[in-house]
């Protein structure tokens, strides 16, 4: 059952890293997020999937039960749910200011800055 897991999460995860390669930036916000969603389900399957007692520290033991759940990895993607989607809303409204601004999102055609050269490079040899 953990191939066909294994197997989904792969999927996810290339189709992310295929869509991040784009040159468009709605397409790499996607990539993003199916990254993101990929990640979580990897640190959710690290946590053993499965009918697991709940996480319950019983009276006179000081340790969990070997077989209960994890709670760690719930809350590592709980926390990391949160941080994507903040990280997914800011690019998102960059992405749109960046469209009101320049009226593309196409990389290729993001260069102004390229353009200008580096602020490092002087613009004659003799000025130094």
């Amino acid at each position: 059952m953990n191939f066909v897991y294994a197997a989904g999460i792969s999927a996810i995860m290339g189709c992310g890293i295929y869509l991040l390669l784009s040159r468009h930036t709605m397409r790499i916000l996607l990539g993003v997020m199916l990254l993101s969603a990929g990640v979580n389900l990897v640190i959710f399957l690290a946590g053993r999937i499965g009918p697991n007692p709940p996480p319950i520290i019983e009276a006179g033991s000081y340790t969990l039960s070997p077989e209960a759940a994890n709670p760690l990895p719930q809350a590592l993607v709980l926390t990391a749910i949160v941080i994507g989607f903040s990280l997914v809303a800011f690019a998102s409204a960059l992405a749109l200011q960046t469209f009101r601004t320049s009226g593309t999102l196409d990389q290729r055609e993001l260069a102004d800055a390229e353009a200008l050269g580096s602020p490092y490079e002087s613009k004659t040899e003799g000025s130094r």
